[in-house]
């Protein structure tokens, strides 16, 4: 099954800016300001980094090169109408016009904790907002004994994508706070359980449950993502549930193909965040398509191969550039556990390598 390799960079930047044609009244329409956080995924040709490995670096120097511009500015200044959506379209078109960078597949433009847009690489842009609720449940169709089927709780937290029209007016944060907002005040402080529709309440049951309250009066949704805890969660875009399952490795790596006097030549060492994406069939009886707590059994083995290592010292490992070894992972892993699809590995905040299957 052929895989397919991207880049993945990200960088912040503090700047100003005023909306217009608001309603009257609205907070945004005044001068206010906000921490940005920018970033970039690129499926890069071969050569394109000044050695092969060095992708994730150079992506990174382009894209602070790019936001420089913006930096401690007024956006008006720089672009009419700074929505998050339109300064996404003038990232996407600075980096590929200025900065030569063909292939990109998604930019996202992150302006509070809670909200920003996305846009593919064709310039659709999905608006996303963040939820947190507070609640309790207990999963009844667990073996005697998981610790899940036991009454416990979780600072949930979801997430909602919805298209937006080429003008960016068809759906905004105020529009999803509002279908929101009547949820919000079901799932709040509350136990799942006792909610009609959510009495076995996995993850990805309760997305799918999301889904269906919310779509028919938000027919722009795309899909809906469940934090059970900051390190798993579930999505459901309609059709096919996803999972997640994050790690920590702190590891110690060489690029053997950088050349001499490079840094990423010398030995060194980053505290990564792995994540492995799975999709597979909903289990009918358990609610889930994979027990989270299985997936972290199961890797178990090759995550001890990897954190607190020399990464330089595995025989089969290319190179010790996030790409390398995110293939590697995805290649070792799916033989334990074949729903596997892709494998996110980030060296900094937002900024490695993407490696996933693409299926026929």
């Amino acid at each position: 099954m052929p895989v397919k390799t991207l880049i993945t960079a990200a960088a912040g930047f503090e700047a100003a800016r005023q909306l217009q044609g608001l309603p009257a009244g609205h907070r945004s329409a005044r001068l206010h300001g906000h921490s940005f956080w920018a970033s970039v995924q690129a499926e890069l040709p071969e050569g394109w980094a000044p050695f092969p490995g060095g992708e994730v670096q150079r992506l990174h120097a382009a894209l602070q090169q790019a936001i420089a511009s913006l930096d401690y500015k007024l956006l008006n200044e720089q672009v009419s109408q700074p929505t998050d959506a339109n300064l996404a379209r003038w990232l996407q078109q600075t980096l590929h016009n200025t900065f030569q960078i063909s292939g990109l597949q998604h930019i996202a433009l992150q302006s509070t904790a809670h909200g920003g847009v996305e846009l593919d690489g064709a310039g659709q842009a999905q608006v996303w907002r963040r939820y947190v609720f507070q609640s309790a449940h207990r999963l009844p169709n667990v073996p005697v004994g998981h610790k899940c089927g036991r009454m416990h709780g979780h600072g949930f937290e979801a997430v909602l994508h919805a298209r937006q029209d080429a003008q960016g007016t068809s759906v905004d944060a105020d529009r999803l706070d509002a279908v929101w907002a009547p949820i919000q005040s079901e799932l709040d402080h509350a136990c799942l359980n006792d909610i009609a529709g959510l009495t076995n309440p996995t993850s990805e049951m309760l997305s799918s449950w999301l889904w269906q309250r919310l779509q028919p009066v938000l027919p722009e949704l795309t899909q809906v993502t469940v934090f059970e805890t900051a390190s798993c969660g579930a999505r459901f875009d309609g059709t096919h549930y996803r999972i997640w399952k994050d790690f920590t490795l702190d590891s110690a790596v060489q690029l053997k193909r950088a050349p001499d006097g490079s840094m990423q030549r010398r030995l060194h060492g980053h505290t990564y965040t792995l994540r492995l994406h799975l999709s597979a069939a909903l289990d009918d009886v358990m609610g889930w398509t994979v027990d989270f707590g299985d997936v972290k059994d199961i890797f178990k083995p090759i995550f001890d191969a990897l954190d607190h290592r020399p990464l330089y010292e595995i025989a089969d490992l290319a190179d010790g550039d996030t790409a390398s070894i995110a293939a590697w992972i995805l290649h070792k892993a799916r033989a334990q556990l074949p729903q596997l699809c892709g494998v996110d590995l980030f060296e900094t905040k937002g900024c490695g390598a993407l490696v996933s299957l693409e299926r026929a």
